[in-house]
């Protein structure tokens, strides 16, 4: 800009511009800032848009996202189905896990009172007395039924090979047994599903003498 002579009307007394002069320096400053604004604009609308394709590969990737999700959840709810499903099931054939334990006794107790007579002490019983023994015997026979329907179970006697999941040895003795076999039962064992009740009390064979 021109240096204006001091006797220029729009200069102020102590030569600085006038008013009217920062005036239409500011609006030529604005007029620029406007133009910088609507090259950017220009620019901006000049940019390509998405194309369909890019959109219908996006669309498709969403698409393939949400079904991974949903896969996920039926498979999680299958899941917990199933799990729910077990414990149930669980539930029900171990809840009687204790009442099934106080009723061995009682199993026990008839299984003593039978071991008690002999052949030779069943035949000199009266008529009564064998109705009585052939009762016990039928309740003793009634009472593993019922066991067994709710999944409780004798476990294998003499003869049967020698579990330590299932059978207590509590002594060693030749027998006719094959050796490393059940060769007596103290006490009968019982299993409940897959777990054991109770483990047999027996005695184990070492072979003939």
């Amino acid at each position: 800009m021109a240096k204006k002579p001091k006797n220029d009307p729009n200069l102020d007394a102590d030569g600085l511009p006038s008013d009217e002069e920062l005036d239409a320096l500011q609006a030529q400053i604005d007029k620029a800032m406007e133009d910088v604004a609507d090259r950017k604009a220009a620019e901006d609308s000049e940019t390509p848009p998405t194309s369909a394709d890019d959109r219908v590969a996006e669309l498709e990737l969403e698409l393939a996202n949400l079904k991974d999700q949903a896969l996920r959840a039926m498979a999680e709810a299958e899941n917990v189905k199933k799990r729910a499903e077990r414990e149930v099931a669980a539930a029900k054939l171990y809840g009687i896990e204790r009442f099934a334990t106080d009723v061995l006794s009682v199993v026990d107790n008839l299984g003593r009172a039978l071991l008690t007579l002999d052949g030779k002490a069943r035949e000199d019983m009266g008529a009564n007395a064998k109705n009585l023994l052939e009762g016990i015997e039928l309740t003793e026979k009634e009472m593993m039924a019922v066991l067994a329907r709710h999944g409780v179970k004798a476990v294998p006697g003499k003869g049967s090979k020698f579990d330590p999941n299932v059978h207590q040895a509590v002594a060693q003795i030749p027998s006719d047994e094959d050796k490393g076999n059940v060769a007596e039962v103290m006490q009968v064992g019982f299993t409940i599903g897959e777990r054991t009740l109770r483990a047999a009390m027996v005695a184990v064979s070492t072979g003939k003498a």
